[in-house]
């Protein structure tokens, strides 16, 4: 790790991180900011804490949540496990600090309840949610170009999040983890995220199927589920999720289709390798390969320390600078639960044997 230069800028906003290991994506990434500092870390464990700010210069360092919270700094990273977030980014929103949130935002209907009355409660604070995968710079590509109407109107669209991670399943003594028991459409935001950007609107329905949990049953583990929604307009999304099954890589997939064309990226090498076909392009027997890179060729070279390619770089950008013109955040709470809440509501399906479940619109409540 390289060591903070804190004389480096004029400092205009400090920063906490809670959870160092999802949070040591940002450590770095906000060091580096001209406006930013991280002045205080936290992670149950302590050791780690320590370390991390020993190594990076940072003055404080905790293990309890709620002495870190309290103490002073401006910008509050929760990247706690998701079974905290909401709890955590509430009391982050009332010691007066703006909040990034980690995925998902949160677990339950009733969670989003209370997590949309805090945000409202403390409206002269910012919450943005850290969707980084809406910040892939293929993503950020395609976004564009479907707003921009290359593919036409969408009418079906179909994305995949498959990874094999037992190592998060189980702490190393044996016991159970956060990730152990949760469902796996609950983690749908890395791949709806960019479906509902491009479609610029809400998805309205949502029904579930799950595969059971037949790969580590003594875990109760599920290893597979599968959503289908309805957006506003009609489209049909179809969204699988996975933690269990082996693979050999793991991969984002996802394939639009609309009324002027097609685009999608390839399942076996789903960050180098893409594929488009437009109805007014000359006709081919096939899709036409398209490169695509995880990582934006432009960016400065501080730009990749995130460690998902350039995405976290340029989503901290983007929260600073709603705090900064006092803007909102391009992910503020509502587009948040637009990503979580059909995972939630699938979940809701198939526990009711596959039955339809209205997705809410958090901003009526």
């Amino acid at each position: 790790m390289m060591k903070n230069k804190s004389n480096k800028f004029p400092i205009a906003y400090t920063v906490g991180i809670a959870g160092l290991r999802r949070g040591m994506s940002f450590v770095e990434l906000f060091n580096d900011h001209s406006e930013t500092r991280v002045a205080a870390v936290c992670d149950t464990d302590f050791a780690r804490a320590e370390t991390v700010a020993a190594d990076l210069d940072i003055e404080r360092s905790y293990r309890d949540f709620e002495s870190f919270i309290r103490s002073d700094f401006d910008i509050a990273v929760i990247a706690t496990p998701f079974p905290l977030h909401v709890e955590h980014v509430i009391k982050a929103l009332e010691q007066g600090k703006h909040v990034l949130s980690e995925v998902p935002p949160a677990y339950t209907v009733n969670e989003a309840k209370q997590l949309v009355r805090a945000v409202r409660k403390h409206s002269n604070r910012k919450y943005m949610m850290a969707a980084n995968y809406n910040y892939i710079h293929f993503i950020r590509e395609w976004i564009q170009r479907v707003r921009g109407g290359a593919v036409g109107a969408i009418t079906y669209a179909e994305v995949e999040y498959i990874h094999h991670i037992p190592s998060l399943l189980k702490t190393p003594d044996g016991s159970a983890t956060w990730r152990t028991n949760l469902p796996p459409i609950m983690y749908c935001m890395h791949d709806l995220g960019p479906i509902i950007t491009m479609l610029g609107e809400r998805l309205v329905d949502a029904t579930g199927f799950s595969t059971g949990a037949r790969i580590s049953p003594e875990n109760g583990t599920v290893d597979m589920q599968l959503g289908v929604f309805h957006s506003e307009s009609g489209a049909v999304i179809k969204l699988l999720v996975g933690f269990s099954h082996e693979r050999g890589r793991d991969h984002h997939f996802i394939s639009v289709y609309g009324t002027k064309g097609c685009i999608e990226n390839s399942r076996w090498n789903p960050n180098t390798e893409g594929y488009v076909h437009f109805k007014d392009a000359p006709a081919t027997p096939s899709l036409t390969p398209a490169q695509i890179t995880i990582n934006d060729p432009h960016a400065p070279e501080e730009a990749n320390k995130g460690g998902h390619g350039t995405s976290e770089y340029y989503l901290i950008r983007d929260f600073i600078s709603s705090i900064q013109n006092n803007t909102k955040p391009p992910i503020d709470v509502y587009t948040a639960l637009d990503f979580g809440l059909p995972g939630i509501c699938a979940e809701q399906s198939i526990r009711a044997g596959g039955k339809k479940i209205n997705i809410p619109d958090p901003r009526t409540w």
